[in-house]
């Protein structure tokens, strides 16, 4: 701005000192001194085309603007007029057939603005909303990249109008970025004079920030709140419903569409684009060698929702299986390789061994730098070709360190000592044993009375279910029979159930972890 302005000062200088030369009489009748011609530097001609950029910008910009208002305007006409025929032909089908056959030639009711604005209060509308953060490669660097996408639909799921943009992700967060595609779902929707609408919301913690049970913290997600809360008072009426990721119609694909229009990829073969596949949980296309196959069902899910449903199920101490609904199919460690760190598939082979032994029979050898897990069966069967009466003595040999113990009692073996004599020598526990009490008392941890498991609450409500599938009152270790509680505690305490996490802004759903006592 300031160098426009030096450019405009300085031509109306030379204007003016050109035009009072051209008024001032001449010494001489002979000669006239002609006006200086203005030529502009180069500074100046980069100005000019700046500015002329600048105009053809603004000019194409108002031109979208009138196209859109345009485009609206007819989607609006549409959307009564479809409205207006389906409320029409409901009344049609009740007619009775013996009115209809004396009456329907007769029967008509022109669409025209005193009906065609009573349309749109008929039934709800549905507004389905999804906002994305994604971390991509581009040119070799790992970039940011955020977008929004907007379904709207008619009563019967039938959608009217899409849109998806891609928005700067500079600060903000999944919470943030989903209230953003609410308000510009809801702007268009009252651009299309929708005057009732239902709101399907895929996020637990946004949803109650929108209904107004909890307030933000964030200052950002605060304000956009506020501006939902404003927008929602221009409807009638406005409805809010809590669904699942996959539930979010075309919403998540609109917004995951603008995030692959912002990627600059290299050129691909016709042959490697025909090479992709859909998977059904987050709906993005990958390459058939990133789908994942499960044995025996053959349901396929991309790697990286494969890894994701490994990583909580195994954090829940819980045997995975195959992702897809009312499918029991078991994942196969070896194929789980391809997607799992070493890691993960330790603790996957774990998980499939404990799940694979009785409760009844694990044994855990007692020696602190081993810890194996066994079955009392393969414990003994193991001792009886090293000692004689192993079963009736109860000596047990670690398939792993191969230190003797005790299989009743769970302790280093006691040599020419009874397990009574052992217990009435030492009264008190092991020291490991004593700490890992103390903290569970400290803690307020809760063992599970079927398979000993320590539990602890991180949030959410006393209603505990063990990864054994024990069910249990978590202030008192009552049993809950048929979903219901067998005690009278208070079924949750309001500092569990309120905690929200201000960068991500989501309610972490009630977790827990095991831990097993020695």
């Amino acid at each position: 701005m300031e160098s426009d302005l030096d450019f405009a000062y300085r031509m109306q200088l030379q204007e003016a000192l050109a035009a009072s030369v051209a008024l001032q009489p001449s010494s001489s009748s002979s000669s006239v001194t002609p006006p200086p011609v203005l030529v502009p530097a180069d500074e100046d001609i980069s100005l000019i085309s700046l500015q002329s950029e600048e105009l053809e910008r603004f000019d194409k910009e108002r031109n979208d603007h009138e196209q859109c208002e345009i485009e609206m305007r007819r989607i609006t006409y549409d959307l009564k007029r479809r409205v207006y025929d389906q409320q029409f032909a409901r009344q049609i089908l009740n007619i009775s057939e013996d009115e209809w056959m004396e009456y329907g030639d007769n029967v008509e009711r022109p669409f025209g603005e005193g009906c065609s604005t009573q349309a749109l209060a008929a039934d709800p509308f549905r507004l389905y909303f999804k906002g994305l953060i994604s971390d991509e490669w581009i040119n070799g660097s790992m970039a940011k990249l955020s977008a929004i996408g907007v379904a709207i639909c008619d009563p019967y799921d039938v959608p009217i109008l899409q849109i998806q943009k891609p928005l700067v992700s500079d600060g903000l967060s999944n919470g943030t970025i989903d209230a953003k595609a609410l308000i510009e779902g809801l702007n268009a929707a009252l651009s299309l004079e929708i005057k009732d609408i239902v709101i399907y919301c895929d996020s637990h913690a946004l949803l109650q920030f929108i209904v107004g049970r909890w307030s933000a913290k964030q200052r950002k997600l605060a304000m956009l709140v506020d501006q939902v809360f404003l927008l929602q008072r221009k409807f009638m009426s406005c409805q809010h419903f809590l669904v699942a990721r996959n539930d979010v119609k075309f919403a998540f694909k609109f917004a995951r569409d603008a995030i692959e229009s912002q990627l600059t990829r290299s050129k691909k073969s016709r042959y490697d684009k025909n090479l992709n596949e859909t998977c059904t949980i987050c709906l993005e296309d990958s390459s058939v060698e990133q789908m994942f196959a499960v044995d025996g069902c053959l349901h396929r899910y991309c790697f990286s929702c494969m890894k994701q449903h490994v990583e909580v199920k195994l954090l829940l101490g819980m045997v995975p299986v195959c992702p897809h609904e009312g499918c029991r199919s078991k994942l196969n460690v070896d194929s789980c390789r391809k997607f799992l760190t070493p890691k993960l598939v330790e603790t996957m082979s774990q998980r499939i061994m404990e799940a694979s032994i009785p409760v009844t029979e694990k044994i855990y050898c007692p020696y602190p730098k081993c810890s194996a897990l066994m079955s009392k069966s393969e414990v003994l069967a193991y001792a009886t070709n090293l000692f004689n009466n192993a079963d009736r003595t109860g000596v047990g040999n670690c398939i792993k360190c191969h230190g003797l113990f005790c299989t009743n009692c769970k302790v280093p073996w006691h040599n020419n000592m009874t397990c009574s004599d052992y217990k009435r020598l030492n009264p008190y526990p092991r020291s490991e044993d004593a700490k890992l009490k103390s903290l569970a008392t400290q803690n307020l941890w809760r063992q599970c009375v079927k398979c000993n498991h320590l539990i602890e609450l991180a949030e959410g409500c006393y209603h505990m279910t063990c990864r054994c599938g024990y069910e249990f009152c978590y202030t008192c270790g009552a049993e809950w029979k048929n979903k219901k509680a067998t005690c009278s505690c208070q079924l949750w305490d309001e500092a569990n159930i309120m905690y929200v996490d201000d960068e991500r802004d989501h309610i972490q759903r009630q977790n827990f972890r095991a831990r097993r006592p020695r």
